[in-house]
């Protein structure tokens, strides 16, 4: 996987560049004059990245879905919008590789394949998030369908030749279905594309939307069985939430090599800027997040095969947890950057601000944080219920050990909610007994007791649907955190590196410090540690690798 993701990189070009297609500098020209980044696209067409958003069965390349992870991560750290503007076409595809297998679903494959963007109508100008409100109607005539209504601020929804559209064919759960529509079948006057809205961020993207006139599709275009489209799509936002860390991973990467880019040889006071602790922790802080992150999301995408059942659950973590800490990163090391990080054309060719505009935005589509926080606070009583319940061990090895071969996705495993909770935090205990004689014993110690006191609230916890109080919000987050820690774990328990990073637990150390200071839990740092994580890192930027915690080659500096 790391391989494929450096091989990728490199054909992509030096972002330094400016002649580059996908350089730094274009990207910030085509951000100024709010332009689609087509020729980009286009060369990641070329280099076979959409192939990678379609399973193998009907024709693509996706088969672990850590590759796309890790290669729209790729992406993402050059820059958020156009990472955005391809990547949009896996989520208008998914609700095709969710349902069974038909002429329409391989017929979105092909599409995707050749390059055509396909986007994902299910959000309405008066609805938002509340997809059983959707207006856009599905009325049965002869022969197949008469689409309705409109959807808005959906991305592709101009360029993109096909979109999958939720629609409403009765009302309630069982109301909906979900159809491939392809506009160039339609008549001119069964549909309008609804003007391009401008956005602060990933402003040349296509973030616009579709009206529908009576737009005839036929019956064959209906994606599963009748009354399944509500179904269809919150099963494939479980996919599409997990995969949007990519985005997050991406924009915190970069966000952190400009700062410790900007950390080099700096002055202040007549001190080097990295002699000074409040600049050393600053870093290392922002480095343990992302790494945290990183955690989260490698896991996460595994567990897509591994633990399919439970993505109900572990998607709506990574999609909470990703775009939340990398804003908080993204917003403090703007302030490390100071003025800098406000300007467009200065050393950093603007891309501070871009990336930090960029991404406020992830965390709201696919779900906001409060619909995840939300969808977590549902689980809450399965995950109490089933916390002793014994876990298959061999199952979470592979979810866990990033060299274990993955099982073979099955869509059919999807549930709406998990039905035994989590594999992952069922395994927590013997995972920090795993530890106990290792320098993270300690921290995973006192995270483990956090777990415990949770446990107990969660026996006394009633959900409410209506009013949800701020407590159970706050009971979601302390489960997510627990739920990384498990993940910091699990991969320290099936994963050896031989570099300065994975030393003597140097980032587990300072991750699950992180998560302890989020559960509110004073902690002691080890001398030099600080400046152990920011010196591992700075030898990863001087290497030209990869920030990661299983880092490969990156293409930056490579023309000069």
């Amino acid at each position: 996987m790391t391989s494929l993701a450096e091989e990728f990189d490199h054909r992509l070009g030096d972002p330094r560049a400016p002649a580059a297609i996908f350089s730094y500098a274009r990207c910030t020209e085509l951000d100024r004059a709010e332009e689609f980044p087509g020729e980009i696209c286009d060369l990641l067409n070329a280099l076979g990245l959409q192939q990678y958003y379609v399973p193998e069965p009907i024709g693509g390349k996706l088969r672990d879905f850590p590759v796309p992870l890790q290669l729209i991560r790729a992406v993402a750290r050059r820059d958020l919008t156009v990472a955005i503007a391809h990547g949009k076409t896996f989520l208008g595809g998914v609700s095709a590789w969710i349902s069974p297998a038909s002429a329409v679903t391989r017929a979105v494959a092909d599409q995707v394949i050749s390059g055509a963007p396909v986007s994902w109508g299910l959000t309405e100008r008066a609805h938002g998030s509340d997809l059983m409100a959707g207006e856009v109607r599905a009325q049965e005539v002869p022969g197949g369908y008469r689409l309705t209504g409109e959807k808005w601020l959906i991305n592709n929804a101009t360029r993109g030749r096909t979109i999958t559209v939720l629609a409403n064919t009765g009302g309630g759960p069982r109301g909906f279905d979900v159809f491939v529509v392809d506009k160039m079948a339609l008549a001119p006057t069964e549909f309008t594309c609804l003007p391009g809205v401008r956005t602060h961020g990933i402003r040349g993207a296509d973030i616009s939307g579709i009206a529908f006139m009576g737009a005839f599709v036929p019956a064959s275009a209906r994606l599963g069985a009748p009354g399944t489209g509500l179904e269809t799509v919150l099963k494939g936002l479980q996919l599409t939430r997990t995969l949007c860390a990519a985005l997050s991973l991406g924009a915190g990467e970069h966000s952190l090599r400009l700062a410790l880019e900007f950390a080099e040889g700096r002055q202040l006071y007549g001190r080097g800027l990295l002699e000074l602790p409040y600049a050393v922790r600053t870093l290392a802080d922002a480095g343990a997040d992302h790494l945290l992150n990183e955690a989260v999301a490698l896991v996460g995408s595994r567990c897509i095969h591994g633990q399919t059942g439970e993505m109900s659950l572990v998607s709506a973590i990574a999609k909470y947890l990703l775009p939340t800490r990398t804003d908080r990163m993204i917003s403090t090391l703007g302030r490390f950057l100071g003025a800098r990080s406000q300007l467009t054309n200065v050393d950093i060719d603007g891309r501070f601000q871009k990336l930090a505009r960029d991404h406020r935005i992830v965390g709201i589509f696919d779900g906001n944080t409060l619909v995840n926080l939300n969808s977590i606070i549902n689980e809450l009583p399965v995950v109490a219920r089933h916390a002793a319940t014994p876990y298959d061990t061999a199952a979470l090895r592979t979810t866990l050990d990033p060299d274990e071969p993955l099982p073979e996705f099955d869509a059919n495993h999807l549930r709406l909610v998990s039905r035994a909770g989590s594999s992952l935090l069922r395994a927590f205990p013997d995972l920090v007994r795993q530890m106990e004689h290792t320098p993270t014993g300690e921290h995973a110690a006192r995270i483990l007791e956090h777990y415990q006191d949770l446990l107990s609230e969660l026996a006394d916890h009633r959900p409410v649907r209506i009013t949800v109080p701020r407590r159970s919000f706050v009971l979601a987050e302390r489960l997510s955190l627990c739920w990384a820690a498990a993940a910091v774990l699990g991969i320290s328990a099936h994963t050896s590196q031989s570099d300065p990073l994975w030393a003597n637990g140097l980032w587990q150390r300072a991750v699950l410090g992180r998560i302890l200071e989020a559960l509110g839990d004073a902690v002691a740092r080890q001398a030099g540690q600080d400046e152990a994580l920011v010196d591992a890192l700075q030898a990863r930027l001087q290497q030209g690798l990869s920030l990661s915690l299983l880092p490969h080659r990156v293409a930056e500096g490579t023309s000069r």
